[in-house]
């Protein structure tokens, strides 16, 4: 069993997914986020799924209007389709993403993360 507000709890570093559990060819992570870091980027051949588990985030994807998520909110991001997220305060989210999907798609910055970091996620905020 985890207890998520255990695991939250746990987080170290904004922008540092950690991987809590693994379910067929699938991460179950969460994450921090405080601020617009995160770069435009697309999953080619993987969806991505957000769920808001506090405070809120800020979706934005390619040519269609931004929108916000309050705790509580889930919304798939299909393959393909550029978006970036950020948060004006601090948000944790819950995504479930297929083992092959890269943390910012092709793109790499400072907050990427391989899966060996997003295993054992001990960057500090």
């Amino acid at each position: 069993m985890i207890n998520i507000k255990d695991q939250i709890k746990k987080l170290q570093s904004y922008y540092s997914p950690k991987i809590i559990a693994e379910v067929n060819n699938e991460y179950v992570k969460i994450a921090k986020i405080k601020g617009d870091k995160v770069p435009w980027h697309m999953h080619e051949k993987e969806d991505e799924l957000f769920y808001i588990l506090e405070g809120s985030l800020v979706m934005e994807l390619e040519k269609q209007p931004s929108f916000t998520m309050q705790r509580g909110d889930l919304f798939v991001v299909s393959k393909g389709v550029s978006h970036k997220v950020s948060s004006k305060k601090e948000c944790v989210i819950l995504l479930i993403e297929s083992k092959t999907t890269l943390h910012t798609g092709n793109v790499k910055t400072e907050i990427t993360k391989l899966i060996k970091e997003q295993k054992n996620e001990k960057n500090q905020l």
